[in-house]
């Protein structure tokens, strides 16, 4: 199946680290990329916004809370959108305080148009369209459209109104290690959420380590 980060970038996709190339192509059939780490910083100071963050953590999108240090896990399965493009099915398991949660999302090709779009949830509660850009070896998702999915029905939030998420996805030849970085901001709030921190990845046949 091909991957739809190849698909978007075209050629650029060769200007990606080669590390990251591995890590955005294509996931061979009956295989599973699996990574572990820390991230830096999870959630956002902002106490007001929990109750918010609440109702999206029963979801499995964000979590209201704070918390630094937090060791994680992905792992990434080749999988295909409503509409049949090629997509790649995430779950990020965060040892937070306490707790175990976990974050759930596809992102894949928009369907008709340019970008990626990624959906979050389980069920699906968030879809975000990306444009998606090589800089320096590394690459950077931005959020150009934003929908809340609310009983089946999909509702754009307006422009100025929605929220901008920005993604970089680094290596760093001395530590051996991916960077990620996940931003949630408005214009005039600032930045609602994020996380950020580095990790591990490698593919391997379900059933064994990479």
């Amino acid at each position: 199946m091909t991957s739809p980060y190849r698909v978007v970038l075209g050629a650029s996709f060769d200007d990606l680290h080669p590390r990251l190339q591995a890590y955005f192509d294509a996931i061979p059939a009956g295989a599973v990329g699996r990574g572990s780490g820390v991230f830096d910083t999870v959630g956002t100071p902002r106490r007001w916004l929990w109750p918010v963050l609440a109702l999206f953590a029963r979801s499995h999108v964000m979590f209201p809370v704070w918390e630094r240090s937090v060791p994680f896990t992905v792992e990434n399965r080749p999988s295909v959108t409503r509409d049949g493009a090629p997509a790649v099915a995430a779950v990020r398991v965060f040892d937070l305080h306490g707790r175990r949660l976990r974050m759930v999302d596809q992102i894949g090709l928009s369907g008709g148009e340019p970008g990626l779009v990624d959906r979050l949830g389980e069920p699906v509660r968030t879809e975000a369209r990306f444009t998606a850009t090589v800089r320096d070896g590394g690459l950077r998702l931005r959020s150009n459209a934003v929908w809340v999915v609310l009983g089946g029905r999909r509702l754009r939030i307006p422009r100025p109104l929605a929220p901008v998420v920005v993604l970089t996805e680094r290596w760093d030849d001395a530590d051996e290690r991916q960077l990620v970085s996940i931003t949630v901001a408005l214009p005039v709030i600032g930045r609602l959420y994020q996380y950020r921190g580095r990790f591990r990845y490698g593919i391997a046949a379900e059933g064994e380590q990479p």
